[in-house]
């Protein structure tokens, strides 16, 4: 890539968005619940042109019945890969973001960190040990559908975004995280996700600290039953499966 063309790509509005968080404040959020909050990374229009996608199967490389699999009740949709552009280009914003507290993480944990700098570098990376499937995500909940308390494995964050106005087109839905703390009570946190913004979390555990150094506090995610309306979310998720 060109200075010219790295320049752009910096400047553009996806980077912009995701820039304007105040990322300290954010990593210290996820550091402490396993959680943060992200500012508005789509557009109102952005949101509809997003969840009108739903209906088009032909950019989709598989839907999963929630109920079916006892993964709760809704369904979800894995987009196709090249993706929309703000899909891609979010992902590629967000990533230079999240490696640095990945890394963090894993090197307290004692872990090796595989990611490298680029997100194309990581995802070729996953190409070559056979994992080579689109994983952006777009889940569709309708009333009284809810997504059962899970953990994710490879890369340890993951961005969900809220397509639909809370209080408006929906009720109820809140993103759930349960941490299961070392020697005490599990503890939950419940986020009802503006319209719009960015919610990072983490796939299956955080560093926290133990009489021996650090430990990993495994931690559950999920969306709270929806009592009425209908919402969307758009997931970024930063690997590929096999």
């Amino acid at each position: 890539m060109s200075t010219t063309e790295a320049t752009g790509q910096k400047a553009d509005r996806w980077h912009r968005r995701v820039e304007s968080g105040d990322w300290e404040a954010i990593t210290t959020e996820v550091n402490e619940y396993g959680g943060a909050l992200l500012p508005q990374l789509l557009t109102f229009e952005e949101t509809a042109e997003i969840r009108e996608l739903y209906e088009q199967d032909g950019l989709f490389r598989s839907t999963v019945d929630m109920g079916r699999h006892r993964f709760g009740e809704g369904q979800y949709r894995y987009l196709n890969a090249p993706y929309p552009e703000p899909v891609e280009r979010l992902k590629q914003a967000l990533y230079p973001r999240l490696l640095p507290i990945a890394r963090d993480w894993w090197t307290k944990l004692r872990r090796p960190a595989p990611w490298p700098d680029s997100l194309d570098e990581w995802l070729q990376m996953c190409h070559d040990a056979g994992q080579t499937k689109s994983t952006a995500i777009l889940l569709r909940y309708r009333e009284r559908d809810w997504n059962a308390l899970h953990r994710d494995l490879v890369f340890p964050l993951q961005v969900v975004i809220n397509l639909n106005k809370p209080g408006v087109d929906h009720t109820g839905g809140e993103f759930l995280l349960l941490e299961q703390r070392p020697r005490a009570q599990s503890r939950g946190t419940s986020t009802l996700l503006p319209h719009g913004h960015g919610y990072l979390f983490t796939t299956r555990d955080r560093p926290v600290k133990s009489a021996r150094g650090w430990s990993a506090a495994p931690i559950r995610h999920g969306v709270s039953a929806i009592r009425s309306g209908e919402r969307h979310t758009l997931a970024l998720v930063f690997h590929d499966a096999a």
